[in-house]
C-alpha cells in the first residue's frame, strides 16, 4: 500500500457516522449542484436518475436546488417540486439511487428563486421582499435577458409561500427523499429577506435582524413541523455576495438566526464556503449545537492535489461533522473510493460545471472500473 493510500484509509471522511435517523458509511457529502436537466415543465427524467445512481457511494445526497412554486423557478430547466408528475419524477430518481447503493440517503433541497427569475422562464414575474432589481442578467429560454422588477410580496404571499415549502416538504418524501435541505444562501429569496441591501420592509418580516430572520425561521419551523426536523437541514452563506446581494449586518444576522433555528432543531446546519481559517466559521461551530456540514471553497489546486481531502480533514478538525464537495464529485462518480483509495482524480472541466441548454457532457465522466 502506498503512503497516499495509507493516508487515505486512515482519514476520517471515511468514517461511518448517524445523521438523525440515517447511518452515514462517510462525512463525505455531495453538495447541491444545479445541472438544468430536467424537463420544460420540471420534471426529473432518466438523464438525472442516471447522474445521481453514478455517485450513490457519497455518505449523503443533496440534490440540486428545485422550486417549490412556480414563481420561484430561476433559471430553465430547474426541476420542480410543486406537483404530482415533478414528485413521480423524483421518485424515480431516488430508486435509482437507493437500487445502485441498497438505499438512498437523499435529501432534496428546496429553493425559491425570489428576484432571481424571469417571466420568460416561470410564466410569472418574480416575487421578492422588496420590489429590488436584480442587477445581473439572467439565462432564459430565449437566451441571458435583463431582469425585471420583483413584486413586493404582500402578507398572505408570505403566509402561501411558507406553506408552499411545506407541501414541497411532504412532496419530497413522498418522492423517497430522506429529508429536505432548505436553502436560505446564494441570494435566493430566504436569502433576500437575511439581507438589507434586498428587505427594505417596514412591516414584521423587515427592519432589525430580528424581524429579517422571520421568513427563514418561520419557513424552518413549518417544513420540520411538516415532515419532522429530524429531516430537515437548513444552509447558509455568511457574508457572501452571490448574486448580488450584501447582508449589511452579518453578525447580527446569524447572531439571531442561529439561535432561533436551533429552538427547531434541524438536523444539520450547511455552511457555505467554509473556511478553517476565517473566525467565521469558529464562531458558527461555537454557537450551533447540531451537526455542522462544511461546504469549503476549493481552488482547482486543492482539486487537482487531493480533491479536497486535507481541506475537509482540517474542517473536521476544527469542529466541522460532515464536509460537502460539489465539483470533485461531477468529475469523478466513484469519488469517495478515488479518495478512497488515494486513485487518480479526473479533473474538473469547466464546460460541465453548468449548462443551460443541452446535455452534453453531463454523464461522460469515467469511473475507476471503467478505465
Amino acid at each position: 500500500m502506498t503512503h497516499t493510500e495509507q493516508e487515505s484509509t486512515a482519514s476520517r471522511l471515511f468514517e461511518s457516522v448517524r445523521l438523525g435517523r440515517l447511518d452515514l458509511p462517510s462525512r463525505l457529502v455531495m453538495a447541491p449542484l444545479t445541472r438544468n436537466r430536467a424537463g420544460a415543465d420540471g420534471v426529473p427524467g432518466e438523464l438525472m436518475a442516471t447522474h445521481y445512481a453514478q455517485r450513490s457511494s457519497a455518505g449523503l445526497i443533496i440534490a440540486e436546488a428545485t422550486t417549490p412554486n412556480a414563481v420561484g423557478q430561476t433559471y430553465p430547466h430547474i426541476p420542480g417540486i410543486h406537483n404530482a408528475a415533478q414528485t413521480a419524477g423524483w421518485r424515480r430518481v431516488t430508486d435509482a439511487v437507493r437500487a445502485a447503493a441498497g438505499e438512498s440517503r437523499m435529501f432534496l433541497q428546496l429553493q425559491h428563486g425570489g428576484r432571481v427569475g424571469h417571466p420568460d422562464t416561470s410564466g410569472h414575474i418574480p416575487h421578492a421582499p422588496s420590489p429590488v432589481r436584480f442587477p445581473e442578467t439572467l439565462h432564459t429560454p430565449s437566451g441571458l435577458q435583463d431582469a425585471v422588477e420583483p413584486i413586493e410580496m404582500s402578507a398572505e404571499d408570505v403566509r402561501s409561500t411558507i406553506a408552499d415549502f411545506a407541501t414541497a416538504a411532504r412532496n419530497a418524501v413522498s418522492a423517497g427523499f430522506d429529508g429536505v435541505e432548505v436553502h436560505s444562501a446564494n441570494g435566493h429569496l430566504l436569502h433576500q429577506f437575511l439581507a438589507k441591501s434586498t428587505n427594505r420592509r417596514t412591516d414584521e418580516w423587515g427592519g432589525p435582524a430580528e424581524n429579517r430572520i422571520r421568513f427563514t425561521v418561520e419557513v424552518v419551523r413549518a417544513v420540520a413541523e411538516a415532515i419532522g426536523p429530524e429531516r430537515v437541514g437548513v444552509r447558509i452563506s455568511p457574508g457572501l455576495g452571490v448574486n448580488s446581494i450584501d447582508e449589511g449586518d452579518t453578525e447580527d444576522i446569524y447572531a439571531a438566526l442561529l439561535p432561533a433555528l436551533a429552538r427547531i432543531d434541524p438536523v444539520y446546519l450547511h455552511l457555505i464556503y467554509a473556511d478553517p481559517d476565517q473566525p467565521l466559521f469558529s464562531t458558527i461551530r461555537k454557537e450551533w449545537p447540531g451537526t455542522l456540514i462544511a461546504n469549503p471553497a476549493l481552488s482547482r489546486e486543492d482539486l487537482a492535489a487531493d480533491g479536497g481531502m486535507r481541506r475537509g480533514e482540517r474542517l473536521l478538525a476544527e469542529g466541522a461533522d460532515l464536509i460537502a464537495l460539489g465539483r470533485g464529485f461531477l468529475a469523478n462518480p466513484d469519488l469517495v473510493e478515488r479518495l478512497r483509495t488515494g486513485a487518480p482524480l479526473n479533473p474538473i472541466r469547466p464546460e460541465f460545471l453548468m449548462h443551460v441548454h443541452g446535455a452534453e457532457g453531463y454523464n461522460d465522466y469515467p469511473t475507476l472500473a471503467e478505465l
